[in-house]
């Protein structure tokens, strides 16, 4: 079980968004914050409180990244070359975890990362445990052969919630996926407004 099994829905109605695309999510019925004060009317936030909130979601939306994780990830971020927010959400998109949701193996980031904690994935036909692998073009990731016939994983393909992004290349038969790229931004099928560069602002 993830221990962030109720927070994950306080995030949704604090950002007023469905940030997982579930059908679940309360803020389908009640779009207000958590909390008694929930209902109050909000005064125009500031530049900073904006970049906080898109720093929040998108952490957020990755399951149980800390805040000191999340700041490394955007430190190597920098570091590359090219567009700071481009390099940041390609990094976060070829975590073995964030693959294994990708590939429809799992209904949920958090069950992803709880799969992959509970040793269910090989990459590259070796058992991997570790969520935040980092994966490179070519990697395979697949169900382990002893847990092909789990329930969740069987919903999970056959889900139509969401769809399978071109950057990872799956065969449902043989529950295994190739990472094809690291993708662009506009490529990620975020079911919420992200803003990465809002997040790069937030740093800066």
């Amino acid at each position: 079980m993830s221990k962030r099994s109720s927070a994950k829905h306080k995030l949704d109605r604090r950002v007023g968004e469905n940030v997982w695309g579930r059908p679940k999510s309360p803020v389908n019925k009640r779009d207000y914050g958590p909390g008694m004060h929930g209902q109050r009317r909000k005064g125009k936030p500031s530049d900073f409180g904006i970049q906080l909130m898109a720093k929040q979601k998108l952490k957020g939306y990755y399951g149980n990244i800390t805040e000191k994780q999340f700041s490394s990830i955007y430190g190597e971020a920098v570091r590359r070359r090219g567009n700071t927010a481009e390099n940041l959400i390609g990094i976060l998109e070829s975590r073995l975890d964030a693959i294994v949701y990708r590939a429809k193996f799992v209904p949920t980031v958090f069950a992803a990362r709880q799969f992959v904690n509970h040793g269910h994935v090989l990459v590259n036909g070796v058992r991997t445990n570790i969520p935040s692998a980092r994966l490179k073009p070519g990697d395979v990731v697949e169900v382990k052969e002893k847990s092909k016939n789990m329930a969740l994983v069987l919903e999970a393909l056959q889900s139509p919630e969401r769809d399978i992004p071109e950057y990872v290349d799956v065969d449902p038969k043989k529950m295994s996926a190739t990472f094809v790229r690291a993708p662009e931004f506009a490529e990620v099928p975020y079911p919420c407004t992200m803003e990465p560069n809002l997040v790069v602002e937030f740093y800066s």
